[in-house]
């Protein structure tokens, strides 16, 4: 055997090992993480300890509301450790808890799903800009950012906002949102007939 191919040998030795693997991106509720699918599924295939996940995800989410949905990237180590990096919620469920409503529009730009003011807009940047991928931005993109996401969601940004108005524009939209509701599920049975 040659120097060269023994030296090779040797730094073979002491070179640490890289995983190549992605960071697994997932939704997860707050204090409702479970062993079973999705989330489950999605950790035993990069060999994580399932049980000591749900455990640690629930401590510390356990001062949050139960349910909210919150944005996890989670990096896996070659020691089959890992690092959880837990974002705030979502910017669409803070704009639909701002607007008051549980559901976007079904025809963004053509219909009006709910309203917030430009307060509440300032305060769910403030809070969105701390996520890592935001880190970057300025608050006045942040907020441009915001108000595309709410148009997305057919929620309309006003200046001032009348609460009597507003009560009753919702009680409108109730009466809308259960009419389209009530055609989708047409349509579902409809289309369950043609293939039955």
């Amino acid at each position: 055997m040659s120097k060269a191919a023994g030296k090779l040998k040797s730094l073979k030795k002491h070179a640490e090992r890289i995983t190549h693997t992605t960071k697994l991106k997932t939704n997860i509720p707050a204090g409702m993480a479970a062993a079973g699918p999705p989330l489950g599924p999605m950790l035993g295939q990069r060999a994580i300890n399932i049980a000591a996940f749900c455990k640690d995800f629930n401590t510390k989410t356990a001062e949050m509301k139960e349910g909210v949905p919150l944005p996890c990237r989670i990096s896996m180590n070659s020691d089959r450790s890992y690092d959880l990096v837990i974002h705030h919620p979502p910017a669409t469920f803070f704009l639909k808890q701002a607007a008051g409503i549980q559901r976007g529009t079904m025809t963004p730009g053509r219909e009006v799903a709910g309203k917030i003011t430009l307060k509440h807009l300032y305060e769910i940047a403030a809070i969105k800009i701390q996520d890592p991928p935001n880190a970057l931005l300025t608050m006045q993109q942040m907020c441009e950012m915001l108000i595309g996401i709410a148009r997305t969601c057919g929620i309309k940004v006003v200046r001032d906002l009348d609460p009597t108005e507003y009560a009753q524009f919702l009680e409108e939209r109730k009466v809308i949102v259960e009419d389209q509701r009530r055609e989708l599920l047409e349509k579902r049975e409809a289309k369950m007939l043609r293939t039955g």
